[in-house]
């Protein structure tokens, strides 16, 4: 594996922990949608990522071998399929006719854990872009020598 592998598995580490982090930031901001455009609540979205996977001879080789893969690709990205909380509030627009009314199946709390969550898998690659670049100035350096 060179330097320039290292920075492209990172790289692709990088934007999935980002977009990761942008579907959360949509869930929290929409935690009291009560009305979309299919007239249900905001329904909760997630991520599920993938391994990438090159296929080609050499990329076999390289696994033979034992060299990392490729890095991270999003699959898709899904809507939690968990049911819609259920409050008593009579007085709002969107209530049902026996006053209740269906919120979004968005819980803050995990919500906060998985930004954590992407934001320490964010600052890892980060960090490892940061350590491929020091070893690169260092292996220049040592070419001078």
């Amino acid at each position: 594996m060179n330097f320039l592998d290292s920075l492209s598995i990172s790289a692709t580490g990088l934007s999935a922990q980002r977009l990761r982090m942008n579907l959360i930031s949509s869930n929290m901001a929409n935690v009291n949608t009560t009305r979309t455009d299919t007239g249900e609540p905001y329904r909760r979205k997630d991520v599920i990522f993938e391994a990438v996977q090159e296929g080609g001879f050499k990329d076999v080789l390289d696994e033979r071998l034992g060299d990392a893969g490729g890095g991270v690709n999003v699959a898709r990205i899904i809507e939690d399929d968990k049911p819609f909380v259920e409050k008593y509030d009579p007085g709002h627009p969107d209530a049902d006719e026996n006053g209740n009314l269906r919120l979004p199946n968005v819980n803050i709390v995990e919500e906060m854990v998985n930004m954590i969550s992407a934001s320490r898998s964010f600052e890892a690659n980060a960090t490892a872009v940061g350590a491929t670049k020091d070893m690169a100035a260092i292996a220049l350096e040592i070419g001078k020598s």
